[in-house]
């Protein structure tokens, strides 16, 4: 079993084989994220406490943190998961992965040094790396470097971890520093006054628009009260009270017709 091993203060780390199954047996059964104590492993390491974060099996397939399960599983896979990478927006996919639990047919098992013991390690604690990359936020940037809050702006600029290149054409050298973020400047400061500034202008000219239309609508409902109280006097008023005067009609006389005798009826006598 191959042993990568890694001391986050020096940011060095190196790898071991060692094929004795006695000494690698200490991590079978254990989780991920438990902590063993390497003293087992030889001489050098004794006093040595050390944290297992992860490891491959012998076809490369990675151990995954939450699976309580010592041999493979297949898992359906989204983004934000560990061990798998989307393509593209909203794809799923399913792999193969290892439980948390080490088991013997592990083949490179990752450890960090969490305690440093009596001796050194070759190439492990008594060797310093230079940060490639370094924070850029910039607490994190002062909680590094040990710098304090009131400390100035162009003190913190300096003190971000810096790159150096070469160009291959002209051989001429340049650094590359990160652009660092929340960094509270006078630019900062002065912007922020302006926005203050124009937010509450715009609450002055709502607010004034608002007292603008409450009095455009009050002097309507006014003009249009009295317009309605100037047309109801000037037409007559109508009493529906008073009762109705009766009405007669006047008819033609009726006429006789001319051949009809307009006297007493004649008495005929019988026989003349």
């Amino acid at each position: 079993m191959k042993f990568n091993i890694s001391y986050p203060l020096t940011g060095a780390q190196k790898c071991i084989d060692i094929d004795d199954d006695k000494k690698c047996s200490i991590f079978y059964d254990k989780r991920m994220g438990a902590e063993v104590e390497a003293d087992i492993l030889g001489d050098e390491w004794k006093g040595y406490l050390v944290r297992i974060c992860g490891g491959n099996d012998k076809e490369g397939f990675p151990m995954k943190q939450g699976i309580l399960h010592k041999g493979r599983v297949r898992l359906l896979f989204s983004k934000g998961h560990s061990c798998y990478r989307p393509r593209r927006d909203g794809e799923r996919r399913r792999k193969t992965i290892r439980g948390c639990i080490v088991g013997p047919d592990i083949r490179v098992l990752a450890l960090a040094i969490i305690k440093k013991g009596e001796k050194d390690i070759e190439g492990v604690t008594n060797k310093q790396c230079p940060r490639t990359l370094g924070p850029k936020r910039v607490t994190r940037v002062r909680k590094l470097f040990a710098l304090r809050k009131e400390d100035s702006i162009q003190l913190v600029k300096k003190a971000v971890v810096r790159r150096t290149f070469e160009s291959p054409t002209t051989k001429k050298k340049r650094q590359k520093a990160p652009k660092l973020q929340r960094l509270i400047t006078e630019e900062r400061l002065r912007r922020k006054k302006v926005y203050r500034r124009e937010k509450k202008a715009r609450w002055e000219r709502g607010r004034k628009a608002i007292e603008t239309y409450n009095k455009f609508v009050a002097e309507w409902r006014k003009k249009k009260h009295t317009g309605k109280e100037a047309a109801a006097a000037t037409t007559p008023a109508v009493d529906t009270k008073a009762p109705a005067k009766a009405t007669t009609t006047k008819t033609a006389p009726v006429k006789a017709p001319a051949n009809k005798p307009t006297g007493p009826n004649p008495v005929v006598a019988k026989g003349g």
